[in-house]
């Protein structure tokens, strides 16, 4: 069963995964497969593989990344939760042949749908970057 509790854990969780660059095998347990769908201001993925895709390709751009949760506002509905998730991300990059790295600096407004998994714990269906806020001084995408 879905909670405010859960949800506000598995928005932390999902977020220090990220942070710390997990491998894709412990992502997959909170990822529905067939129902996913991600919209991120490059590009939409459907599933684990288009998932994964993107995942590798993000890891091997952005390091030292920082993700602090600023808002995580569920609405549940049964076995369902909508989610508005405002999220600030610190995060280099280094673009060859650069000679040094950049910092972007930024706020993402996010839209995610949770289902409780088969133990009640919550699964992410949909991910949706509704905006994406670079703040002054941040360098760009």
């Amino acid at each position: 069963m879905l909670t405010q509790e859960s949800i506000q854990e598995f928005v932390a969780e999902w977020y220090r995964k990220l942070d710390v660059h997990v491998p894709m095998v412990e992502i997959l347990p909170l990822l529905a497969d067939s129902e996913l769908e991600c919209v991120f201001p490059e590009v939409t993925v459907y599933g684990y593989a288009g998932f994964e895709s993107w995942y590798q390709r993000v890891i091997r751009t952005f390091f030292d990344e920082v993700h602090t949760v600023t808002k995580a506002d569920a609405t549940i509905d049964g076995d369902t939760a909508t989610v508005d998730v405002v999220v600030h991300w610190e995060a280099s990059v280094w673009n060859a042949p650069e000679a040094t790295s950049k910092r972007i600096d930024a706020d993402a407004y996010q839209t995610w749908t949770l289902i409780a998994g088969p133990n009640g714990s919550p699964i992410l269906t949909k991910y949706v970057v509704d905006d994406f806020v670079p703040r002054e001084g941040s360098a760009s995408l």
